[in-house]
């Protein structure tokens, strides 16, 4: 059997998560995307739609299996919440809907209604101004599906490069100190298992970054590759999964050295985004690996200036629905 359609939520409505999630359902057809509902904004949507020049029908539907019936004819949503379209006026009104928008997706694809969700960019100081309390949509979902926030692993993909950050929104200064061995192992395991699962790889190879520039040069630089990184690498190694490191990062990325490893597993947020970012920005997929459910995001953020404009590029969108469709299809496949 098909698995359900992907649910998509909106992200702010005042960001160009709405006109990409329309431009998306316009190119269905050429990229091949799996059918996807969007929860609630019928109004909302149709006036994204005509920002972009989209002349398309959009219906609400009341479940997933007329949300699959409608998509090659119509842009399916679920549920009555909308609101009204304001490009580039964020508020709290917008960020109440993002967030029922959210809250939605997330229901029908922990109550397995649809096969996974795609979560639209959203502003997080906005969230946070009505209610939301968390630090991002990654710890939201995995609240949502019971998972521990440790648990729940941020994947970066693009055609050329994957890539895990180990801490995420947190000031550099604090990283090391964060780090430790467990630490790594854990969300290495998770990862290694997930590509399994979601992406195919029979034998996933990891690759792991050090910290310090030129891996700490023996304790020159820095103690953490000596006492924490390589003693998780030799830990993995030991439970079978093909880790190696940890590799001075600023050669890494190279397109040689990318060749050698599936994903790369950095210390802190920049070592890990910069590089996706400069590789594949228009079409970076964030992917939350480790819960019960697929979820991914595209690797923007809400980009009020542009959005209403026409210039937004939705091939992110497009891969973030696409990545969340074929690790659906595996998951349906494997039951």
């Amino acid at each position: 059997m098909d698995p359900a359609p992907l649910a998509v939520s909106l992200g702010d409505p005042a960001g160009v998560g709405p006109e990409l999630i329309c431009e998306a359902w316009a190119r269905r057809a050429s990229e091949r995307l799996p059918p996807f509902l969007v929860c609630g904004g019928v109004d909302l949507l149709s006036r994204a739609a005509a920002s972009r020049g989209l002349d398309m029908p959009i219906r609400k539907v009341s479940g997933g299996a007329e949300a699959a019936a409608t998509f090659p004819n119509a842009l399916p949503v679920y549920g009555d919440i909308d609101g009204p379209y304001r490009p580039d006026e964020p508020d709290q009104h917008g960020a109440r809907l993002a967030l029922a928008s959210l809250e939605q997706a997330a229901r029908l694809a922990v109550g397995g209604e649809a096969s996974g969700i795609v979560t639209g960019p959203i502003a997080k100081s906005l969230l946070a101004q009505v209610g939301f309390d968390f630090p991002g949509q990654t710890e939201f979902v995995a609240a949502a599906c019971g998972v521990a926030a440790q648990s729940a692993v941020m994947m970066l993909a693009g055609p050329s490069l994957r890539t895990v950050p180990l801490t995420v929104h947190v000031p550099l200064a604090e990283v090391s100190g964060l780090l430790s061995t467990e630490l790594i192992v854990l969300r290495a395991g998770i990862v290694a298992m997930a590509l399994q699962r979601d992406f195919g790889i029979a034998r996933p190879r990891l690759a792991i970054c050090a910290l310090n520039p030129h891996a700490g040069e023996n304790g020159r630089m820095g103690s953490e590759e000596q006492e924490i990184i390589r003693p998780a690498v030799d830990t993995l190694r030991l439970r079978g999964i093909e880790a190696s490191g940890p590799h001075p990062a600023d050669s890494l990325f190279a397109p040689r050295a990318r060749e050698t490893y599936d994903v790369a597993i950095a210390m802190y947020h920049d070592q890990a985004l910069v590089p996706l970012k400069a590789l594949d920005f228009d079409n970076g997929v964030n992917v939350t690996l480790g819960l019960p459910i697929v979820r991914t995001s595209p690797d923007h953020g809400t980009a009020f200036a542009i959005a209403g404009k026409r210039t937004a590029d939705p091939g992110a969108t497009i891969a973030a629905i696409r990545m969340a469709g074929e690790a659906a299809a595996r998951r349906a496949t494997a039951v």
